[in-house]
This record gives structure tokens, sequence and C-alpha cells, in this order.
């Protein structure tokens, strides 16, 4: 598609909503853009905020139902709930994705990736998605974004909070929430157990001919989770503010899979972190954080223990912002990383460190908006790296503005891909990226709209040689689209909606102008919503369009576009009671985000709700 047709495209998507006649929205408060509080409004990244709220009214019972239809963002699953879950900001790769949890960088070093399947999502209060390149705040892996996911705080009263779902599939879950304070002091603690029964993961065939998961097990592949969190805090009289968050989950999934590779995993996802703020001069406010994050797993064929890899990283980070007038702030400060590889395989290194320095500069001159960014990374296996950031804003008006950035990043090679036994390649070099964007947003009476275009160029991007069976550097890629959001108020109704229009394609190698594989070239979210006093009815229409499974494109491997629609009801049976029901997949459609790996057909849920001062 022609670069005027996206943009007409998009245009004709979002400008209409942006002029209905509705109240206005309320601007959010993000931290992840710039390691620093600012709204919404001010900040020059592309960000989007999903907050409580709008995780309940969803009714998701997991992190990627929430994340699925966010600008820019595209999914891919191996076989439904708790089975692996690929990421992709705006068509960059699944392990150029920065995920943090409560500050805290979480993901396995093996592969590079966050368990988003395991991160239950009753533990969690907001997330924000930042798109574009934030090496220059984050260090290595946000090439294509950081997402950042806040768990649930104590406060307020002493309050307990219940929920119950149970639905197809033989889902049950269960959620129990504690907590209080007072105007100094907060402490909460919440478990959750869920578990399903789930459906057969992988349609695979086996040899000759192999494909997908290359075993045929018809059977249902089922899925549960406990987890457990715990976040306290205090300030004290003299303003220093000290809090701690502890989240556990473990997991058990079923699968389709071979005596080699198993079709059983047990893992456990940790994180624990804790901070210290203080202001030693009204002008300079100091944050200290430090905390560990575990990505492990266990592997498993029919009962059998086969492998484990076990992967921990610990951080500590110094941050320093200075107020420069009422309108202007410099941020300096120190991080430290240590990651390590615990496994039943032999890999020839099993940990590293990388150290750094940062600086940021935000500033705002009448109409004009800077924000400027530097980081030196010192990786003790790839030696130092600079990256830098440059963002600029310019208000229209009083409700819109145009903003511009460019932006470097850099991703250092997972271990499996330097020292995975019989596979790795210890002489990779990091994959290098440089992106610039442009954006416009408005906010008026009817609510905001935001239009974003975005080109990102990654050379040295690590591919996969078919002769010496290794990883190498041969790719390189660029990564071009267009994303719109959307929210208004039509005269009762509440609509919001995103449109991604992307063209993640290689610029080199045996697959020049191929797309990456498991990457939609089109995705649109349609939701809408409207309250009848006790009664909230509302729908989304999630739709994607083709992909293909392998690099180079192939027929066979090309996976068709699809259309979800989902349907949702509330009623408030008294104060302290919800009652919810969800219809997924209200037609049934039959698809697939990877190839041969079934997703969820339709599926009916109910959820009761008891939270005392609603």
């Amino acid at each position: 598609m022609k670069q005027k047709q996206l943009i007409a495209a998009l245009l004709c998507a979002v400008t209409p909503l942006a002029y209905a006649e509705t109240a206005g929205t309320l601007d959010e408060v993000v931290v992840t853009a710039t390691r620093t509080a600012q709204s919404a409004d001010a900040t020059l990244a592309s960000v989007t905020v999903i907050t409580r709220q709008d995780i309940a009214r969803l009714q998701a019972q997991s992190l990627p139902d929430v994340l699925r239809g966010a600008a820019g963002l595209t999914l891919s699953n191996s076989g439904g709930a708790g089975k692996a879950t690929a990421v992709h900001l705006r068509g960059s790769n699944a392990d150029h994705v920065l995920v943090l949890v409560d500050g805290i960088k979480i993901g396995s070093v093996t592969t590079g990736t966050a368990s988003f399947q395991d991160i239950p999502v009753a533990q969690i209060e907001r997330i924000e998605i930042v798109r574009g390149p934030r090496a220059s705040l984050y260090g290595s892996e946000a090439i294509g974004g950081v997402i950042q996911i806040f768990t649930r705080k104590g406060g307020g009263a002493l309050t307990p909070l219940l929920s119950v779902t149970a639905g197809s599939y033989d889902t049950l879950n269960g959620v129990l929430d504690l907590r209080g304070g007072g105007e100094q002091g907060w402490l909460g603690a919440r478990l959750n157990q869920q578990g399903t029964g789930g459906f057969n993961a992988c349609n695979g065939k086996p040899a000759p001919g192999a494909a997908g998961c290359r075993v045929s097990e018809p059977d249902r592949d089922g899925y549960r989770n406990s987890s457990l969190s715990l976040n306290g805090g205090y300030r004290f009289d003299n303003g220093v503010e000290a809090d701690f968050n502890a989240l556990q989950a473990n997991s058990f999934s079923k699968s389709d899979g071979s005596i080699l590779a198993g079709n059983e995993t047990g893992a456990v996802q940790q994180v624990l972190g804790g901070s210290l703020a203080f202001s030693p001069m009204s002008a300079w406010n100091v944050t200290l954080r430090g905390g560990l994050s575990q990505d492990n797993s266990d592997l498993f064929f029919n009962g059998a223990y086969i492998d484990r890899y076990n992967t921990q990283r610990d951080s500590l980070s110094w941050q320093n912002d200075f107020a420069l007038g009422a309108d202007q702030m410099f941020t300096a400060g120190l991080d430290y990383q240590q990651d390590r590889v615990g496994s039943s395989r032999v890999y020839t290194q099993a940990a590293r460190r990388n150290r750094a320095l940062f600086g940021q500069y935000q500033g705002e001159f009448g109409a004009h908006g800077v924000q400027a960014s530097l980081r030196r990374d010192d990786n003790q296996q790839f030696g130092g790296h600079n990256t830098g950031g440059l963002g600029y804003g310019y208000a229209l008006s009083d409700t819109m503005r145009l903003t511009a950035s460019y932006g470097t990043a850099f991703k250092s090679p997972t271990f499996n891909q330097l020292y995975y036994p019989g596979f790795g390649s210890a002489t990779l070099r990091p994959e290098l990226a440089r992106s610039i964007e442009f954006g416009l947003a408005q906010r008026v009476a009817s609510g905001r709209w935001s239009l974003r275009a975005y080109r990102t160029d990654v050379s040295d991007m690590i591919g996969f040689d078919a002769v010496t069976f290794a990883p190498v550097n041969i790719n390189t890629a660029r990564l071009t689209g267009l994303e719109g959001q959307a929210q208004v108020r039509l005269v009762e109704w509440d609509v919001s909606g995103t449109l991604t229009l992307q063209d993640p394609h290689q610029t080199s190698g045996a697959n020049q102008g191929k797309l990456l594989n498991r990457r939609a070239t089109e995705a649109m979210r349609l939701e809408v919503a409207r309250e009848f006093g006790a009664y909230r009815l509302a729908g989304s229409l999630y739709a994607e369009g083709r992909r293909y499974d392998d690099l180079a494109n192939t027929g066979n491997k090309r996976l068709g576009g699809y259309g979800l629609l989902d349907v949702r009801a509330e009623y408030r049976v008294a104060a302290d009671w919800l009652l919810q029901g969800r219809i997924e997949n209200l037609l049934d459609k039959r698809y697939e985000t990877a190839q041969y790996f079934n997703q969820p057909g339709r599926g009916l849920y109910f959820t009761l709700n008891y939270q005392p001062g609603n």
C-alpha cells in the first residue's frame, strides 16, 4: 500500500471521532516515557495508558487479552492461555521490547522476552505502553518501545475485595484482595488462582513434512496459575518515602511437543523491588531503586523431567531530578544490571553485567517543548554503547500539538543466541537501530485523538543461517508505519478506536523485501459502551490483516486476516456487588497468529465482584 493511501486511511479512521460532541476525558499521568511523572498530554512520546478500570471493564482473562488492540502492537500466540506469547511493538522483534514491573526490568535472559502469558492480569493496576526507541533512558532492548506494568497497591480504609470468574473451557478464576492504610502508610496483599482446561493447542504434523509442534497430540492443553503479590510503603514526617513490592506467579501449562522439546512446562515468575525517595533540597529529588526478577522454567514430557532454564536479573538505579525552573528539569543517574543463567544445559558464559550513565533535559518555552537524552552503557561482553534521543513539540493551538523525535537504540544478543549448546554463536554483535517519528495530537471537548508516523532502521539484525544452523548478523530491516488512537463520547455512548498500518520488511539478505514473520500489516480495534442505570453494555471489534509465519513469505506459510467480535454486560446487583458477563469471539471465528497453533473459539464467561465502597 502506498504511503499516501496509508495516511488517508488512518486520517479517515480517527478524524471524524475527534469532532463529536461529547464531554472531555481526564488526562493521565505517565512516568515511563521520561522516567519522571508528567501528563500524557505533556509527553512527546507515543503513549497508551491502560487503567484498572479499563482492565475490569474489558473482563480480560489474561495480560495478552488486555494488550490486544493497543496502537502499534500485535501479538502471536502458540495455542491459547498460558502458551508462549510474542509481543511486537511497531513491527519490531519480540525481544526488542523492554518490559518493567514496578520499575524492575523483567524477562528471560536466555530468550530475551518476557512471559506475558504468565503475568496475572488480576495483579495489575495500570499499564503504560511507550512506543519508539527508549534506549537512551533504559538501555538494551528498547528498540520497539517499553511496556511498564504497575501492580495493585494498598491504601485507604481496610477493604477486602473478592472476585470469582467461571466459564468456557472449564475456566475458573478466583481473587482475594486485602488493602488498607492511613495518611502515611499503606499495605496490600492479593491472592489469585486461575485455571482452564484449555483446548488442543497445536495441529502439528509429524515427520515426514513435520510442521508446527511436529507431533500429533489431539488432546486438551490446560493451564493453571497461582500468584501472590505484596506491597507496602511509608511516608515519613521528613518527606522520605519508602516502598516495596513483591510478585510471584507459579504456573503449569500443557502443550503439544516431543520427548526432546517437552509437552509440559512449570514456570515461576518473580519480581522483588523496593525504592527510597527523598529531597536533599527543594529543587533536587533523589530516587534509589533496587530489585531482582526471575524467569524460571522446568520442561517435562508426560511428567518426566527433561530440562530447566532459570534466569535472574539484578538491578540497581540512582536517579536525580533537578528542577531548573517551573518548566525545566534535568535528570541524571546510574543504572546497574547483572544477568545470570542456571540450566542443565552447559552455557560457556552464564553471567554478564551492564553499567550505565544517563542524562536527560526537559523544557517548555511557550508553545515549544524539548526533550533530549543521552546514555552510555558499558556491557561486560560488548563494551561501550552510546544512545541518544531528541524530541520536539510545538503547540499549534491550545488543544493541538505537533511532535517530532529521533532516537537510537541497541539490543545485546541473548544468552541463547550466543551460547546455547549446538546453536549459539559467540561472535554475534549487538543489533543497532535508529528511528524518526512525527505526530499530531488534539484534545477537544469531545475527547482526544492522535496520529503518528514513524520509520525505524535496524542494522546487524540477528537472523538464522540455514547452512551453519546458527544465528548470524546478516539482516537489516526497515519498520515503517502509521498508528492512530481516538476516544470520544457520542451522545450517551463511549467510543474508542485504534488503527495500525505497518510495513516491517527486511532490506538485505536472501529475503530482501519480505515481511518480518508473524507481524500483521494492519490491525484495528473499535470499542463502544453505554450505561443504562445499573446496567452497562459494551462491545468490541478487533481485526488483523494478513501475516506470514516465515521470513521467506512462502505461500503455504501465509496466515489470513481475521476479525473478532466480543460483547460484554454488567449489572450492579447492589452497592458493593457487580455481576459481569462476556461472550468472547461471538461469531466463533477460526484463526491463527502462528501457523498450526489453535486459538480459542466462542466462549462465555461470568464474573461476580465484591468491592465495598463502590
